[in-house]
């Protein structure tokens, strides 16, 4: 028996113990996780710093403080959600109540990407827990550092029958997607989260996929330009690019597209020096591989992929791009024939909206996509016409940062969603229970059927 598979076995066997089920169980072990991130904040920062060269200021932002607020917003309102609900109960089922209970899947599987590797390893693992679960994580392999502190964290304070980390590369990914888990919650891209649900299929498992996809960033004529080209500019090349609702693509107006590139090299500058990279603080693609294609976007000599406007250099020794723009691409470019998931910005000059619409309906259905925009009219036809995960109006990625809304992609870009109350729905299975009461057994129901009883339930029906 493989060392993966009594994992599995031991956890099982726990979560049949019913120790993860009272909700006083699952708060302490918030606690002692939240506790436990705080008193290794500096090793977490060190190891985002190895893996992706992340600043402390970016690495507490988009990885710690994100964890930390969905522990602090599920505590609080935990207690509520694990109560059975009732709802309402119809005039047939007349004498009786009915009762939504929440309970357990029981053994979860969370495999992460690379990308935010603390984040979007350890923010689900508080969707597994507040449900009631035991957990086995999976991290990338990609980011070893920060594998390693969860790693640390996660054995320093739950037993392995409980919480686990598992590490390494696809062998590991293999043999855990040959276990039978009661439900996987997959962060990754396309390819490997089919592999991902074809493996669950076997076992019949529910799966949430996160994914990914060409995110598109439409700036109307009627957008504040300049404001517009700052929040695009940080959420493009934050973490150089690789944020999975990264704006991929600019669809801006014509009558608006040289203040927005004069706008965007302006602030591109301001955030990373005149050449970034010379920055201290400029993030690094995460392997070679990587690399080599994203590298490949921004070669001058493919000018299928539009002008460099700003930006176009690399160093292949410390595996950094300086943020690029490019403006002349077209729907064929070999830029917008993939998610890029790096710090390069095509631009593709737009008409009208219909054009854009037509444009974004022609692809994949996108993970998110952003709008720049004071018209009101321009606003609603996009929200009502466009199929995507989520977004924002005048602003980038920080949708994704919140509790209070459920994060996830439709389409290509995923199935199912979590963050806030989404995360404990996500982990657990809503069971519905209708208690009838003794003191009345109406006859009506029983056979023999007559016409005068159809006729009765017609009349009530």
């Amino acid at each position: 028996m493989s060392t993966i598979q009594e994992l599995v076995q031991n956890q099982r066997a726990f979560f049949e113990t019913g120790v993860t089920i009272p909700v006083s169980y699952r708060k302490e072990m918030l606690k002692k996780l939240s506790a436990c991130i705080t008193k290794y904040n500096k090793e977490i920062l060190n190891a985002l710093h190895s893996d992706l060269n992340k600043s402390d200021f970016e690495g507490y932002v988009t990885e710690i403080s994100i964890v930390q607020e969905e522990i602090s917003f599920t505590l609080k309102h935990l207690s509520k959600w694990a109560k059975p609900r009732k709802v309402k109960t119809p005039i047939t089922h007349f004498p009786s109540k009915s009762y939504q209970y929440f309970e357990p899947y029981g053994v979860t599987l969370i495999m992460a990407p690379w990308n935010y590797p603390f984040q979007l390893t350890v923010a689900p693992l508080v969707g597994a827990i507040c449900g009631g679960n035991c957990a086995v994580l999976k991290p990338s392999n990609y980011s070893p550092a920060t594998s390693a502190i969860i790693k640390k964290i996660i054995e320093e304070i739950f037993p392995s029958e409980y919480v686990a980390v598992v590490e390494g590369g696809r062998d590991a990914n293999t043999s855990l997607l040959e276990q039978h888990f009661d439900y996987i919650f997959f962060t990754g891209g396309v390819t490997v989260g089919k592999l991902v649900m074809e493996a669950a299929s076997k076992h019949l498992t529910p799966v949430s996929l996160e994914l990914g996809g060409k995110s598109p960033c439409i700036i109307d004529e009627s957008a504040n330009i300049d404001l517009a080209a700052k929040r695009l500019a940080w959420g493009k090349f934050i973490n150089a690019g690789q944020t999975c609702v990264a704006p991929d693509y600019v669809l801006v107006h014509e009558s608006v597209k040289e203040k927005l590139l004069e706008s965007l090299t302006k602030w591109i500058k301001h955030f990373y020096q005149e050449n970034p990279l010379e920055n201290p603080n400029l993030p690094k693609i995460i392997t070679q591989k990587h690399f080599e294609r994203v590298s490949a976007f921004v070669d001058g000599s493919n000018s299928a992929n539009g002008k460099v406007i700003f930006g176009g250099t690399t160093n292949p020794e410390t595996r950094q791009i300086c943020p690029t723009v490019l403006d002349g691409a077209t729907s064929d470019s070999p830029v917008m024939s993939e998610e890029i998931f790096g710090p390069v910005l095509p631009i593709l000059t737009v008409k009208n909206l219909d054009e854009v619409i037509d444009f974004v309906r022609s692809r994949p259905k996108p993970l998110a996509l952003y709008l720049f925009t004071t018209s009101k009219q321009v606003e609603n036809k996009v929200v009502s016409t466009l199929s995507y995960g989520g977004g924002c109006i005048n602003d980038v990625i920080v949708h994704l940062a919140t509790s209070y809304m459920p994060f996830g992609g439709v389409g290509n870009s995923g199935m199912g969603a979590y963050h806030g109350k989404d995360s404990f729905t996500t982990f657990t299975h809503a069971k519905s229970i209708l208690k009838k009461a003794n003191w009345l057994d109406l006859p009506v129901r029983y056979p023999p059927y007559t016409e005068k009883k159809l006729d009765l339930i017609k009349h009530i029906l």
